[in-house]
């Protein structure tokens, strides 16, 4: 095992893991350009309604997050992962059978999210706990930053390429291929071999299992804070895609394809902060790096609420300048966060301090996805942004004020 933090992970095994993740990423980002073109466009939902939908998907993070880091610990994590990756996958797939029956509506829709929720619950806790029983721990970075290289390429191509299937085959027939992503993601993670023996231990009652995952995150003097910030960075930026859904398809009438580009530009950006990621890391420090990419958000959100006040071609652009910006920071900062709390945590207690952060962190969306869609229903999306810009300015005063600033792993 080399000592060089920035050693490149090798191996098939994380070649295969990649590539699912870069695969499922890549269906992801279809679905993102799909889903709002079937809800706006094929099912006329409203603000309020695209809201309900997106806080569907997050919704069983605040239900199952917990006792799914507990039980990822428990588990061997790659057969959880596997499971997960084919519960998502058929979740997806009913939507377009319920579209091509013709029953499909917004609450049929909201209640599939909620199964691909549930679902995404587990896969997320387990891939998250597993990276460390494929890769050196010293690559740890390295790897999550190949990891981020590879989301972001798929997010590159990804939100065009979804928005010509929309226009070519509709929303619908375009979520279908994402479902068929994650059935490929269930293959390539099936054949990884992992040294995951089940560990021999003293069964303890779930509650205390779970308490001491939310010690393990919430008492330590960085990754706590990190844990606030994030928490009120996903109640932003659900709310800010919530309402830029709106805006963009609507007020700005943008069609299906330069939906698509607008976050085509965004997985560019991403996909740069994702290869500088680990070198700014070790350079800087990860806290560092995190508290940086966060001051973006705020300058980023601004442009997007001047932008329809402005000539369509001009706000157009001030748009897809602000969405890459929002990019390039998630690209630096994603890696370094994940790497961080790995680095910083056992890995007995790998699975419940993951599950809880993406808990909290969904059931934060969730808050951030009705709250943003509501309060732009009710008082416009230029009141909305505004708040949007203060929550993202809060979660840069949490990391910059606390001891987040300085963490180096």
């Amino acid at each position: 095992m080399t000592d060089n933090p920035t050693a490149e992970p090798t191996g098939t095994g994380f070649g295969r893991f990649w590539s699912a993740g870069t695969l499922s990423a890549l269906g992801t980002a279809l679905t993102a350009v799909a889903l709002p073109v079937l809800l706006v466009d094929d099912l006329a939902a409203d603000t309020l309604q695209v809201g309900i939908v997106n806080a569907a998907q997050f919704a069983p993070y605040a239900a199952l997050g917990l006792l799914a880091g507990v039980w990822v610990d428990r588990w061997r994590r790659r057969p959880t992962l596997v499971i997960a990756s084919l519960g998502r996958a058929a979740s997806l797939g009913a939507i377009p059978v319920l579209w091509a029956l013709g029953v499909l509506e917004v609450w049929s829709l909201a209640a599939l999210m909620l199964v691909f929720g549930g679902f995404s619950v587990f896969g997320f806790a387990a891939s998250q706990s597993l990276l460390p029983r494929i890769v050196p721990r010293t690559a740890l970075l390295a790897a999550n930053a190949r990891l981020d290289q590879g989301e972001a390429a798929a997010q590159t191509g990804g939100p065009t390429l979804g928005g010509a299937l929309v226009g070519w085959l509709g929303a619908p027939v375009t979520i279908l291929v994402d479902a068929v992503t994650y059935v490929v993601d269930a293959l390539l993670v099936a054949t990884i071999r992992t040294n995951e023996e089940r560990r021999p231990r003293r069964r303890r009652r779930i509650a205390a299992e779970a308490a001491e995952g939310l010690r393990a995150t919430y008492r330590h003097p960085s990754l706590g804070p990190l844990a606030v910030s994030t928490h009120v960075w996903f109640v932003a930026n659900a709310a800010a895609l919530t309402i830029l859904a709106v805006l963009a398809l609507r007020t700005m009438a943008f069609d299906p394809l330069l939906y698509g580009l607008l976050f085509t530009v965004a997985g560019v950006t991403a996909l740069i902060g994702a290869t500088l990621a680990a070198r700014a890391g070790i350079r800087f420090g990860q806290g560092p790096v995190i508290v940086a990419a966060r001051a973006a958000y705020p300058v980023a959100w601004t442009l997007v609420a001047i932008a329809p006040a402005l000539d369509r071609p001009f706000g157009i652009a001030v748009v897809f300048a602000a969405l890459a910006l929002h990019g390039l920071a998630g690209g630096f900062e994603n890696a370094n966060e994940l790497s961080y709390r790995q680095l910083v945590t056992g890995d007995e207690l790998l699975g419940r301090v993951s599950a809880t952060m993406r808990s909290a962190n969904r059931t934060m969306a969730v808050v951030g996805a009705l709250g943003g869609g509501a309060l732009a229903a009710w008082a416009g999306e230029g009141v909305a942004l505004v708040a949007v810009i203060a929550l993202f300015a809060a979660a840069l005063l949490i990391g910059a004020l606390t001891p987040l600033r300085r963490a180096r792993a």
